[in-house]
């Protein structure tokens, strides 16, 4: 669906407002409505089942938001948490540098997509894989794309900003509001946002709004340890806000200012990170594909230039209206966070091998993924325009949230066929008073029944539960599946049995 009807399904339907709209909003940053909020928590809740609840490994954890500042002068935030920025003379608008040779990037591959779309249309039995690696169009824009990717991926870790600058310069990269190639040097920015503790004025007093949640993980690694005596491997889990101060904040919930990450630290021994670097990376895709989302908006993508403290680093990407984009990370971090912590704070941050009957600092294995850009992911592979039959036997359009039942915000919507008979009204309430207590569920008596199944479509709401004269009679109920529109008369005792084997959490791992 386009990505401007995707925004505006989740303000008309309560699932993402602008913040502060009423004082004209405040960039980048979005308030989740009651349907909303009910989605990302069940997110969260699947998230936090895979992490915490399927390993007798891996514990919680939610650390503080501010921490000491030391925290980010060793994880090498505050000498290295920067952004390539980059103004345009004649627009005075201000850019990413790399921001700007990802979408020139993507332009490239929006170009692909275009020659595989005409090819699929051709030929009838089409091996999409051979046509991309024998026709030589394909082929020769590919090999563009991975030279630049290349060449970016070197010039931001090496923080070459006369790099960054020169490939804007050879790629003819023009401003989107101006069209001018009339660019400024790039330079350096720093994300942290800062702020003082109490009253105390320079830098003894400065604090940061945490950049990622990771830290909170490393610092708090014995605490946990020891307290819950876990042996390696063990793992710890967290959710919780992050903040960065991107200058060039875009794309709706897909970068944000204030966001919401759900971090896993894997601590391992020290020679051990392949096979976990690989477990994970299945464990995490696996995840994914459970929620029904098509297996092709999903890829890995394999970092081709590490970062110092890495030896190993891919990607999960996600094809998001707007193109493949970075979902998920799981990187091997080895013990550069640890021994960093170590060394600044003076404090011991070893583990007592009793097997081998040694200390030794552990390795860590990350998985890292926004809350806000999963939320993100399922909105746009799952928000649908489809032709129905209407009562009539007409075709006519319906938009539908086709969630798995397990996520969806509402579980079960409860319909009095009739607002102003009171013998259907009081029958409805009292089957929602009895289903409440197992689901989340909607009551709704206004309009025709019709339009008021297109509303629960409209939000994912799995199933639907009328209440007519016959329900006055024998107790029973017609309840309406979502997808299939199928429509069955079941007692109401047998609501609670049906809805629940569908919506339970359990379905995503069975």
């Amino acid at each position: 669906m386009d990505f401007k009807k995707i925004v505006a399904h989740c303000k008309e339907y309560g699932f993402i407002f602008q913040s502060s709209e009423i004082y004209d909003g405040l960039s980048a940053t979005y308030d989740y409505g009651p349907n909303g909020v009910e989605l990302k928590n069940n997110i969260k809740k699947y998230w936090w089942m895979a992490m915490v609840q399927m390993h007798e490994n891996i514990v919680g954890l939610d650390a503080a938001i501010f921490m000491h500042p030391k925290t980010w002068k060793a994880s090498g935030h505050v000498d290295a948490f920067n952004d390539p920025l980059v103004d345009n003379k004649d627009s005075k608008k201000r850019y990413r540098a790399d921001v700007l040779v990802e979408d020139y990037m993507a332009k490239i591959e929006a170009k692909i997509k275009k020659d595989v779309d005409k090819a699929r249309k051709r030929f009838d039995d089409f091996d999409e894989e051979m046509f991309k690696k024998t026709n030589g169009r394909i082929v020769a824009r590919q090999e563009e794309i991975d030279k630049i990717s290349n060449r970016l991926a070197t010039a931001m870790t090496d923080g070459n900003m006369e790099e960054m600058y020169q490939m804007i310069m050879d790629l003819g990269i023009a401003c989107p509001v101006s069209g001018s190639k009339n660019w400024t040097e790039v330079r350096q920015f720093n994300l942290m946002f800062s702020t003082q503790l109490g009253n105390i004025a320079g830098s003894e007093g400065k604090l940061y709004l945490r950049p990622e949640t990771a830290q909170g993980i490393f610092v708090n690694y014995l605490n946990v340890q020891k307290s819950t005596r876990q042996k390696l491997p063990f793992g710890i889990a967290q959710i919780g806000k992050a903040f960065r101060n991107e200058i060039v904040a875009r794309q709706f919930i897909f970068r944000m200012r204030e966001f919401e990450q759900m971090e896993m630290q894997y601590f391992i021994k020290p020679g051990t990170q392949k096979k976990w670097f690989d477990y994970w990376k299945d464990a995490r895709m696996t995840w994914h594909k459970n929620l029904g989302i098509p297996a092709d908006k999903y890829r890995f993508h394999d970092h081709a230039n590490l970062a110092h403290y890495a030896d190993a680093a891919t990607d999960i990407e996600f094809d998001f209206p707007f193109g493949m984009k970075e979902l998920e990370g799981i990187h091997s971090r080895t013990d550069f966070d640890l021994k960093a912590h170590e060394e600044l704070s003076g404090k011991k941050l070893q583990y007592f091998d009793p097997e081998t009957n040694e200390n030794y600092v552990p390795y860590v294995l990350e998985t890292s993924i926004g809350a806000d850009r999963m939320f993100l992911a399922v909105m746009s592979s799952t928000l649908q325009e489809e032709t129905v039959p209407d009562a009539k036997g007409n075709d006519s359009t319906r938009i539908v949230m086709k969630l798995h039942p397990a996520i969806a915000p509402v579980k079960v919507a409860i319909l009095p066929l009739l607002k102003n008979r009171e013998e259907l009204t009081s029958k409805a309430r009292a089957v929602f008073d009895k289903l409440k207590l197992s689901f989340n569920c909607q009551y709704d008596e206004k309009d025709a029944v019709g339009r008021r199944y297109r509303r629960q479509d409209a939000i994912g709401t799995p199933f639907c539960v009328t209440i007519d004269f016959d329900t006055l009679e024998d107790d029973t109920v017609t309840i309406r599946e979502r997808d299939s529109m199928e429509q069955t008369r079941v007692k109401i005792d047998e609501i609670a049995g049906i809805v629940g084997e569908k919506v339970a959490m359990k379905s995503l791992f069975e």
